[in-house]
């Protein structure tokens, strides 16, 4: 299978050695996302903002593959703080409907650029 590379003006940019998304048949794994505005690349201030612009990064890095938030089979969530998953529950409710993706919630030291908020996906588009 070939591997084809997912880029959208619509997300942040990649400041590293990653794509924001690369395809591989009908399987989208999408990078990690920080609440980083796409436009200004500054990250938005406190919890519940990071959070929403995560959500809104790896929307509109599934619609630049094809796909949308429901074909998400799988997230991975990084938070600097595990007293936030309350709140992290709430935006996926808002985002999400049932029947909802598998996901993964751990409690990291730090994340990149002092972001308390990331998450991964994997999108399976027919």
């Amino acid at each position: 299978m070939t591997r084809q590379i997912i880029q959208t003006d619509k997300a942040p940019a990649a400041v590293g050695t990653y794509s924001q998304a690369v395809k591989v048949g009908n399987t989208v794994y999408i990078s990690g996302q920080l609440g980083f505005d796409p436009k200004t690349m500054v990250l938005k201030e406190g919890f519940d903002a990071q959070a929403k612009q995560v959500f809104e990064n790896i929307k509109a890095i599934c619609e630049a593959a094809g796909g949308s938030l429901n074909d998400v089979v799988k997230f991975n969530v990084s938070l600097t703080d595990l007293n936030d998953f309350a709140a992290l529950n709430e935006v996926f409710i808002a985002n999400l409907t049932e029947p909802y993706p598998a996901r993964a919630a751990v409690q990291v030291a730090a994340l990149p650029k002092g972001g308390v908020v990331e998450i991964e996906s994997i999108l399976y588009i027919e």
